[in-house]
Protein backbone atom coordinates (compact mmCIF):
# COMPACT_ATOMS: atom_id res chain seq x y z
CA UNK A 1 0.00 0.00 0.00
CA UNK A 2 2.71 2.75 0.77
CA UNK A 3 4.49 1.75 -2.66
CA UNK A 4 1.08 2.26 -4.49
CA UNK A 5 0.88 5.61 -2.73
CA UNK A 6 4.14 6.64 -3.16
CA UNK A 7 4.19 5.92 -7.01
CA UNK A 8 0.73 7.76 -7.01
CA UNK A 9 1.88 10.93 -4.94
CA UNK A 10 5.80 11.30 -6.65
CA UNK A 11 5.47 9.66 -10.22
CA UNK A 12 2.04 10.62 -10.97
CA UNK A 13 1.55 13.59 -9.07
CA UNK A 14 -1.84 12.17 -7.88
CA UNK A 15 -3.42 13.67 -5.09
CA UNK A 16 -6.88 12.70 -4.34
CA UNK A 17 -7.80 9.89 -2.03
CA UNK A 18 -6.71 6.63 -2.65
CA UNK A 19 -9.19 3.84 -2.02
CA UNK A 20 -7.96 0.56 -3.11
CA UNK A 21 -10.09 -2.98 -2.14
CA UNK A 22 -7.82 -5.76 -1.36
CA UNK A 23 -9.32 -9.25 -1.10
CA UNK A 24 -10.14 -10.16 2.39
CA UNK A 25 -7.22 -12.97 4.02
CA UNK A 26 -8.21 -14.69 6.73
CA UNK A 27 -5.96 -14.06 9.79
CA UNK A 28 -7.11 -15.62 12.60
CA UNK A 29 -6.93 -19.96 12.75
CA UNK A 30 -10.73 -21.26 12.58
CA UNK A 31 -11.75 -23.18 15.59
CA UNK A 32 -11.88 -27.30 14.78
CA UNK A 33 -13.55 -29.89 16.81
CA UNK A 34 -12.00 -33.39 16.63
CA UNK A 35 -14.28 -36.35 15.86
CA UNK A 36 -14.05 -37.50 18.84
CA UNK A 37 -15.21 -33.94 20.25
CA UNK A 38 -17.79 -33.88 17.49
CA UNK A 39 -19.38 -37.64 18.81
CA UNK A 40 -19.42 -36.31 22.33
CA UNK A 41 -21.42 -33.29 21.11
CA UNK A 42 -23.97 -35.17 19.24
CA UNK A 43 -24.14 -37.61 21.74
CA UNK A 44 -25.76 -34.91 24.22
CA UNK A 45 -28.75 -33.70 21.47
CA UNK A 46 -31.95 -36.05 22.52
CA UNK A 47 -33.88 -34.17 20.07
CA UNK A 48 -33.37 -36.72 16.91
CA UNK A 49 -34.57 -33.43 14.67
CA UNK A 50 -32.27 -31.32 16.34
CA UNK A 51 -29.13 -34.12 16.12
CA UNK A 52 -29.99 -35.03 12.67
CA UNK A 53 -29.38 -30.93 11.65
CA UNK A 54 -26.14 -30.58 13.77
CA UNK A 55 -24.83 -33.73 12.01
CA UNK A 56 -26.32 -32.85 8.47
CA UNK A 57 -24.38 -29.21 9.26
CA UNK A 58 -21.37 -31.43 9.86
CA UNK A 59 -21.42 -33.76 7.19
CA UNK A 60 -21.90 -31.78 4.59
CA UNK A 61 -20.14 -28.59 5.36
CA UNK A 62 -23.45 -26.12 5.78
CA UNK A 63 -23.37 -22.66 7.49
CA UNK A 64 -26.27 -22.22 9.83
CA UNK A 65 -28.42 -20.19 7.39
CA UNK A 66 -28.13 -23.22 4.83
CA UNK A 67 -29.34 -25.43 6.94
CA UNK A 68 -32.47 -23.77 8.19
CA UNK A 69 -33.64 -23.36 4.22
CA UNK A 70 -32.68 -26.82 2.91
CA UNK A 71 -35.79 -27.81 1.18
CA UNK A 72 -36.36 -31.74 1.06
CA UNK A 73 -36.51 -31.42 -2.67
CA UNK A 74 -33.09 -30.23 -1.93
CA UNK A 75 -31.12 -33.57 -0.79
CA UNK A 76 -30.58 -36.13 -3.91
CA UNK A 77 -30.40 -39.95 -2.18
CA UNK A 78 -29.45 -41.35 -5.01
CA UNK A 79 -27.08 -39.70 -5.74
CA UNK A 80 -26.13 -38.93 -2.10
CA UNK A 81 -25.78 -34.82 -3.04
CA UNK A 82 -27.61 -31.63 -1.57
CA UNK A 83 -28.20 -28.84 -3.67
CA UNK A 84 -27.28 -25.49 -1.57
CA UNK A 85 -29.50 -22.94 -3.05
CA UNK A 86 -28.80 -19.13 -2.93
CA UNK A 87 -26.23 -19.51 -0.06
CA UNK A 88 -23.40 -16.79 0.27
CA UNK A 89 -23.35 -14.56 -2.23
CA UNK A 90 -26.20 -15.90 -3.63
CA UNK A 91 -24.20 -18.32 -4.97
CA UNK A 92 -25.12 -22.06 -5.50
CA UNK A 93 -23.22 -25.30 -5.32
CA UNK A 94 -23.50 -28.92 -4.52
CA UNK A 95 -22.07 -30.28 -1.81
CA UNK A 96 -21.94 -34.01 0.17
CA UNK A 97 -24.68 -36.10 1.75
CA UNK A 98 -24.09 -39.36 4.24
CA UNK A 99 -25.26 -42.45 3.34
CA UNK A 100 -25.76 -43.14 7.05
CA UNK A 101 -28.35 -40.62 7.38
CA UNK A 102 -30.37 -41.65 4.57
CA UNK A 103 -32.51 -43.55 6.96
CA UNK A 104 -33.09 -40.61 9.26
CA UNK A 105 -33.70 -38.04 6.40
CA UNK A 106 -35.98 -40.72 4.99
CA UNK A 107 -38.17 -41.11 8.15
CA UNK A 108 -37.92 -36.95 9.02
CA UNK A 109 -39.62 -36.39 5.65
CA UNK A 110 -41.99 -39.02 4.98
CA UNK A 111 -45.72 -37.83 4.18
CA UNK A 112 -44.09 -34.53 3.38
CA UNK A 113 -44.40 -32.18 0.53
CA UNK A 114 -41.41 -31.52 -1.22
CA UNK A 115 -40.85 -28.10 -0.81
CA UNK A 116 -41.27 -28.35 2.73
CA UNK A 117 -37.87 -26.99 5.13
CA UNK A 118 -36.37 -30.67 6.11
CA UNK A 119 -35.79 -29.08 9.49
CA UNK A 120 -39.51 -26.89 10.00
CA UNK A 121 -40.62 -25.49 13.18
CA UNK A 122 -43.16 -26.85 15.32
CA UNK A 123 -45.66 -24.04 14.18
CA UNK A 124 -44.82 -24.61 10.48
CA UNK A 125 -42.28 -22.63 8.50
CA UNK A 126 -38.46 -22.84 8.81
CA UNK A 127 -36.31 -22.74 11.72
CA UNK A 128 -34.39 -19.67 12.86
CA UNK A 129 -30.40 -18.94 12.40
CA UNK A 130 -30.63 -18.22 15.96
CA UNK A 131 -32.44 -21.83 16.88
CA UNK A 132 -29.78 -23.84 15.38
CA UNK A 133 -27.13 -21.57 16.83
CA UNK A 134 -28.67 -22.57 20.30
CA UNK A 135 -28.80 -26.36 19.67
CA UNK A 136 -25.22 -26.49 19.25
CA UNK A 137 -24.52 -24.31 22.09
CA UNK A 138 -26.48 -26.07 24.48
CA UNK A 139 -25.15 -29.13 23.24
CA UNK A 140 -21.46 -27.53 23.75
CA UNK A 141 -21.89 -26.84 26.99
CA UNK A 142 -23.35 -30.12 28.19
CA UNK A 143 -20.40 -32.50 26.58
CA UNK A 144 -18.07 -29.92 28.42
CA UNK A 145 -15.74 -29.06 25.76
CA UNK A 146 -13.81 -25.90 26.68
CA UNK A 147 -13.21 -24.78 23.02
CA UNK A 148 -14.77 -21.60 21.82
CA UNK A 149 -16.31 -23.26 19.12
CA UNK A 150 -19.90 -21.79 17.49
CA UNK A 151 -22.25 -23.65 14.74
CA UNK A 152 -19.70 -22.87 11.80
CA UNK A 153 -17.12 -24.56 13.47
CA UNK A 154 -18.87 -27.58 12.31
CA UNK A 155 -18.09 -26.35 8.86
CA UNK A 156 -14.66 -25.95 10.02
CA UNK A 157 -14.40 -29.30 11.24
CA UNK A 158 -16.17 -30.49 7.65
CA UNK A 159 -13.46 -29.01 5.78
CA UNK A 160 -10.10 -30.19 8.21
CA UNK A 161 -11.24 -33.42 8.45
CA UNK A 162 -11.79 -33.67 4.71
CA UNK A 163 -7.79 -32.49 4.25
CA UNK A 164 -7.00 -34.79 6.89
CA UNK A 165 -8.30 -37.73 4.51
CA UNK A 166 -6.43 -36.78 1.94
CA UNK A 167 -9.32 -34.71 -0.21
CA UNK A 168 -7.74 -32.67 -2.86
CA UNK A 169 -7.96 -28.74 -1.58
CA UNK A 170 -9.44 -28.16 -4.61
CA UNK A 171 -12.83 -30.17 -4.02
CA UNK A 172 -12.89 -29.22 -0.54
CA UNK A 173 -12.82 -25.79 -2.24
CA UNK A 174 -15.84 -26.33 -4.27
CA UNK A 175 -17.88 -28.40 -1.50
CA UNK A 176 -17.72 -25.10 0.94
CA UNK A 177 -18.56 -22.55 -2.35
CA UNK A 178 -15.55 -20.75 -1.61
CA UNK A 179 -14.85 -18.05 -4.49
CA UNK A 180 -10.45 -18.44 -3.82
CA UNK A 181 -9.30 -20.91 -3.10
CA UNK A 182 -6.78 -18.99 -0.14
CA UNK A 183 -9.66 -18.68 1.54
CA UNK A 184 -9.76 -22.92 1.65
CA UNK A 185 -5.75 -23.31 2.20
CA UNK A 186 -6.71 -21.74 6.22
CA UNK A 187 -7.68 -24.95 6.96
CA UNK A 188 -4.33 -26.45 5.98
CA UNK A 189 -2.89 -24.65 8.73
CA UNK A 190 -4.68 -27.07 11.23
CA UNK A 191 -4.53 -30.23 9.79
CA UNK A 192 -0.79 -30.24 8.97
CA UNK A 193 0.11 -33.95 9.48
CA UNK A 194 4.28 -33.48 8.85
CA UNK A 195 3.79 -30.69 11.85
CA UNK A 196 1.14 -33.27 14.11
CA UNK A 197 4.41 -36.21 13.83
CA UNK A 198 7.01 -33.76 15.45
CA UNK A 199 7.50 -34.46 19.14
CA UNK A 200 7.78 -31.97 21.65
CA UNK A 201 11.79 -31.93 22.56
CA UNK A 202 10.71 -31.31 26.30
Amino acid sequence: MQAINFFCWNVLKYRDKIDIKFAKTPSKLPIVLSRDEIQKILLTIKNEKHKLMMELAYSGGLRASEIINLKIKDIDLAELIIHIKGAKGNKNRITVFPEKLVIDIKKLGSNRNFNDYVFASERGGRLTERTAQKVFENALKKSGIKKEATFHSLRHSFATHLLENGTDVRYVQELLGHANIRTTQIYTKVTNPKLKNIKSPL
